[in-house]
C-alpha cells in the first residue's frame, strides 16, 4: 500500500495553501459577518485555473482528479469553509457533473465558460418536502413538443443566487417513480426561474443557500442530460462524488480549528504555565489529532476508489460519516480549549464550530450514512 500523494500533489497542496493563507483566510472573517462571498477569491481561484479543476484540459479545465479535488476543498476549508463549499458545489456538483453526463455539444456549449468561472454552477435535488427523501421529488418536467415545461421548487441550494447554470432533477414520468426522474441544465435568465433571497444560516454563511422557484420554465430538450429516465443513476452517482470530495471540507475546517487550539494550548498561562502542560488539555488534543489522522485516511481512500473506478456507497458514506463527525468533535474541542474565548466572535474557533456542522446535514444527513452502510451491509 502506497500512502504518499506524490509530488504533484503535494505541489498543488503548497500551492492552494499559500494562496488560500495569503488571500482567503484574511478575508474569511469578514465574510461571515457580511454573509457574502468575497468575488476576489473566485477571481485568484480561476488565475490558478481552479475554477474548472475538475473539467479536461480540452474544455479550458485542469483535469485534476478526484483526489486532487479533495485537497483543494480541504485546504481552502482550512482558510474559508464558504469558499470551499460554493467551489466544490460549482466545480464537481455542476460542471463535472455536467461533463460525466452530457454530449459533446452539451459540453462545449455550457463547460468552456464554467471552467474560467465566468458562469457559476449549482445542483438542486432537494425540495422543501424531499430531503432525505431525495427521490420523493415533486417537481415535473412535462412534454411540449420540443421542449419541457418545469414546475416546481428546489430548497437549500447551495450557489442558487449566484449560479448562471443549475443542475436541476425532475420527474418526467412520474407514475414510474424514481425511475421517472430526468436531468435538466437550466441557466438564468428562462423566463420563470428565480432563485428567492439567500437565506440566513447557522455556518457557511458567506456561501449563499436559497430557494429556486420554477413556474413553467420552457426548457429545450437540448437541455436534458443523457434520456429521459438517466436522472436516477446520475443523481445516486452525484452523491457519491460529493460525498467523497466535499468530505475534504470537514477535514480543513478541523484542521484550522485543531491548530487554533493547538496554538492557544500553548500561549495562554494559568496556574504558572501554558494549559497546554495539562493532561487533561493534551487529551483533548490528542483525541483531535488522532480523529484527524484517521478521517483524513478514509477520505483520500474514498477519493483515490473514485478515480480508480472502484468506489461503493458503503466507502463513500463511511468516509463522509466519519469526517463529518470529527469535524463536529475537533471544533468542538477547539472552542473548549478556548474556553470563554472560545465562545466570543473575536476567536475563530466558534465560526469553526458553526461550519462544521453543516457536514453532518448536507449531501445526506448523517443518520441516513448509517442507513446507507446498514442496508449496504445486509445485502
Amino acid at each position: 500500500m502506497d500512502f504518499e500523494l506524490g509530488s504533484q500533489r503535494e505541489m498543488l497542496r503548497q500551492t492552494v495553501r499559500a494562496f488560500a493563507e495569503r488571500e482567503v483566510a484574511p478575508r474569511a472573517a469578514a465574510a461571515d459577518e457580511a454573509e457574502r462571498l468575497p468575488p476576489e477569491n473566485f477571481a485568484g481561484l480561476a488565475k490558478l485555473g481552479l475554477m474548472g479543476m475538475a473539467l479536461p484540459e480540452d474544455l479550458g479545465g485542469s483535469g485534476l482528479d478526484m483526489l486532487s479535488c479533495t485537497l483543494v476543498v480541504e485546504e481552502l476549508a482550512r482558510a474559508c469553509a464558504s469558499t470551499a463549499l460554493s467551489l466544490g458545489v460549482h466545480t464537481v456538483l455542476a460542471s463535472h457533473f455536467i461533463h460525466r453526463n452530457a454530449d459533446d455539444a452539451q459540453r462545449r456549449r455550457f463547460l468552456p465558460a464554467m471552467a474560467t468561472g465566468e458562469k457559476i454552477g449549482a445542483w438542486a435535488l432537494t425540495e422543501p418536502g424531499a430531503g432525505s427523501d431525495a427521490l420523493s421529488l415533486s417537481t415535473r418536467a412535462a412534454r411540449d413538443g420540443r421542449a419541457y415545461l418545469l414546475n416546481g421548487r428546489k430548497m437549500f441550494i447551495t450557489n442558487g443566487s449566484i449560479a448562471d447554470v443549475v443542475v436541476v432533477f425532475a420527474k418526467t414520468k412520474p407514475e414510474l417513480g424514481p425511475k421517472g426522474i430526468s436531468t435538466f441544465v437550466l441557466e438564468r435568465g428562462m423566463p420563470g426561474f428565480a432563485a428567492q433571497p439567500p437565506f440566513k444560516k447557522m455556518g457557511c454563511r458567506a456561501s449563499p443557500t436559497c430557494e429556486l422557484v420554477l413556474e413553467n420554465v420552457r426548457v429545450p430538450e437540448e437541455n436534458r442530460l443523457g434520456a429521459e429516465g438517466d436522472g436516477l443513476r446520475q443523481l445516486m452517482e452525484g452523491l457519491n462524488y460529493e460525498r467523497t470530495v466535499l468530505s475534504g471540507y470537514p477535514l480543513g475546517v478541523a484542521q484550522a480549528a485543531f491548530e487554533c487550539a493547538l496554538k492557544y494550548a500553548k500561549e495562554r498561562q494559568q496556574f504558572g504555565k501554558p494549559i497546554g502542560q495539562f493532561q487533561l488539555i493534551q487529551e483533548m488534543l490528542a483525541d483531535m489529532h488522532t480523529e484527524l489522522l484517521a478521517a483524513r485516511l478514509m477520505v483520500y481512500r474514498a477519493a483515490a476508489e473514485l478515480d480508480a473506478g472502484r468506489l461503493t456507497n458503503t466507502t463513500a458514506a463511511a468516509a463522509k460519516l466519519f469526517a463529518a463527525g470529527m469535524g463536529v468533535r475537533v471544533a468542538m474541542n477547539a472552542v473548549q480549549v478556548l474556553g470563554g474565548y472560545g465562545y466570543m466572535r473575536e476567536f475563530p474557533a466558534e465560526r469553526y464550530l458553526r461550519d462544521a456542522k453543516l457536514a453532518e446535514i448536507g449531501a445526506g444527513t448523517s443518520q441516513i450514512m448509517k442507513l446507507v452502510i446498514g442496508r449496504e451491509l445486509m445485502q
